[in-house]
C-alpha cells in the first residue's frame, strides 16, 4: 500500500550493556528521543537510552512481526544481532 509509514525495530541498552529493550515505531528519531528524555517507564527505570540496533521496514506491520520475532529470541541471539550490526555498541542516535 503506497503512503504507508515505514516501520522500525530497535534495541536500546543502558551504559553498562546489561539491559536490552526492544521496541517498534514509525518514527525512530522521535521515539529514541523520547526514551532519552526518560518518558517511558522501562527506559526510565533501567536507564536504557542508548540506541545500539535498528532495522527499517517498508511498513509498520512488517516491523511489528520482526519485533515479535526478536523478542521471542534469547539474549544470546539479540547480542549476536547487535554484534553483527554495531560491534562497538556505540549510540547510533546521532546517525539516524
Amino acid at each position: 500500500m503506497s503512503g504507508e509509514k515505514k516501520g522500525y525495530v530497535y534495541m536500546l541498552t543502558n551504559p553498562a550493556h546489561t539491559v536490552l529493550y526492544t521496541g517498534v515505531t514509525s518514527d525512530l528519531k522521535k521515539r529514541v528521543w523520547e526514551h532519552k528524555q526518560k518518558l517511558s517507564g522501562f527506559t526510565q527505570k533501567y536507564n536504557a537510552t542508548k540506541l545500539v540496533y535498528y532495522e527499517v521496514f517498508e511498513g509498520l506491520m512488517e516491523a511489528i512481526a520482526r519485533e515479535k520475532q526478536i523478542k521471542a529470541g534469547s539474549r544470546k541471539k539479540k547480542d549476536a544481532l547487535i554484534d553483527a550490526f554495531n560491534l562497538e555498541r556505540r549510540d547510533l542516535y546521532e546517525e539516524i
